[in-house]
């Protein structure tokens, strides 16, 4: 999946964009479609994921299939890390 980087709105030097694609690249990552009034086409999803140096990122993000934007990244709290580990350990 290519990712868009255009009008990020959080801190690149932060959150690094190798990490963001790490998290979508968690085999176990939970992507989740909120509910929502959006028109399908623009549906906004959410991904909890994991990179490779155990950084718990949630990402706000869209996308058509073919690229990836996105919209939000910033660390899990507690609550959804743990949210994280328990839905992974359901699953295992």
């Amino acid at each position: 999946m290519d990712f868009d980087w255009i009008d990020c709105h959080y801190d690149l030097k932060d959150i690094t964009p190798k990490e963001v694609e790490e998290v979508f690249e968690d085999p176990f990552a939970i992507r989740l479609l909120p509910e929502s009034e959006h028109n399908q086409n623009e549906a906004r999803y959410f991904n909890l994921g994991k990179t490779v140096g155990n950084r718990y990122l949630f990402s706000v993000f869209w996308t058509d299939g073919k690229s990836c934007r996105v919209i939000l990244c910033r660390e899990m709290t507690e609550a959804e890390s743990a949210f994280y580990e328990r839905k992974n350990a359901e699953w295992m």
